[in-house]
């Protein structure tokens, strides 16, 4: 599949760090979890979940995001998908939890409004390093309660999402899903097998993309041998058991990058 190219019609600062990026483009058949393949011109071409169903939102981080910081409303950048397994949709009225931590939030935001459009209870654990980096706050308010923690204590409690989620009876929640930084994830799936709560549980990780598509084997992970990009991004807990989540990815050469 090529490009398509995509004009950025309006740009939002979400934080100091994060940018949403509106495109003429929806993908109004996108699955909640699934992402896009964004070609910046001369730089390079990276997976990107959808905020918005004509929308990403972009941490800067490095070469590509902070060449993309640098296009401007009117602007334009080529777009492959959507791609890959999204999150299992809740039934109606079961109650949901969600673990957002840092941008992870981008993906949730979404999931969160599917999740209240079917009367199903949602509550948040949302997390960032400080007040100005939460991301998605009103998005959320907006579908249930929020607890919000920093790392700095300079908004609500100063900790972890995984303090609120030791605290909570997770034996209430019909399903649970969460996305951020690995680590983050790693120590909510500790919690979360020790509670015999890994099969309601999904996860949603982050690898390095060549194809997108599940052609070139970048994004397998050891020992099954899942492509993060085709069987993924989005993972049940159960499938993550024994694997290399939380342990080590791969950078584009192919050597292990340790967490």
């Amino acid at each position: 599949m090529l490009p398509l190219n995509a004009n950025i019609v309006r740009t939002v600062d979400e934080t100091p760090s994060t940018r949403t990026f509106f495109f003429d483009r929806s993908f109004e058949d996108a699955l909640t979890g699934q992402f896009v393949m964004v070609w910046i011109r001369g730089v390079d071409e990276i997976p990107m979940t959808l905020s918005y169903k004509n929308a990403i939102t972009v941490q800067r981080v490095g070469d590509a995001t902070s060449r993309l910081f640098e296009i401007q409303e009117g602007g334009s950048v080529g777009l492959r998908g959507p791609f890959g397994r999204g999150f299992t949709l809740p039934k109606r009225g079961e109650s949901v939890l969600l673990i957002a931590g840092g941008v992870g939030a981008a993906p949730l935001a979404p999931l969160a409004e599917k999740a209240s459009s079917v009367c199903s209870q949602v509550t948040t654990i949302l997390g960032a390093r400080n007040v100005d980096e939460l991301l998605f706050l009103e998005r959320f308010l907006q579908c249930g309660p929020v607890h919000i923690t920093t790392d700095d204590g300079s908004a609500h409690r100063c900790g972890f999402v995984t303090d609120v989620l030791d605290e909570l009876d997770v034996s209430g929640y019909d399903r649970i899903y969460t996305c951020g930084p690995e680590m983050m994830m790693k120590n909510v799936f500790g919690i979360l097998e020790r509670e015999g709560a890994l099969q309601r549980t999904e996860f949603s990780l982050h690898r390095y993309f060549k194809c997108g598509i599940g052609v070139c084997g970048a994004c397998c992970m050891d020992d099954t041998g899942l492509r993060v990009c085709k069987d993924g991004p989005v993972f049940n807990g159960t499938e993550l058991v024994g694997s290399e989540f939380g342990k080590y990815a791969r950078d584009p050469s192919g050597q292990k990058k340790l967490f």
